[in-house]
């Protein structure tokens, strides 16, 4: 049977495979995780980098 996840978690998923490598370091965490969450009309994904603590956002405006 087919797992059903929602937009927001194949999205989470294909950050999880593409951008772990911290744009201020160089630092790629091959265990690190987007954190995902959400208020009002935006979605919000966020990585921190464990070497440095730089953080990357990105985000998404719903309609």
């Amino acid at each position: 049977m087919p797992v059903h996840r929602s937009p927001f978690e194949r999205l989470r998923e294909k950050f999880d495979e593409s951008e772990l490598r911290c744009q201020s370091c160089g630092y790629v965490d091959t265990d690190g995780k987007w954190r995902v969450t959400t208020s009002g009309g935006r979605v919000r994904y966020r990585f921190v980098c464990p070497v440095c603590d730089a953080v990357e956002t990105r985000e998404l405006q719903l309609e």
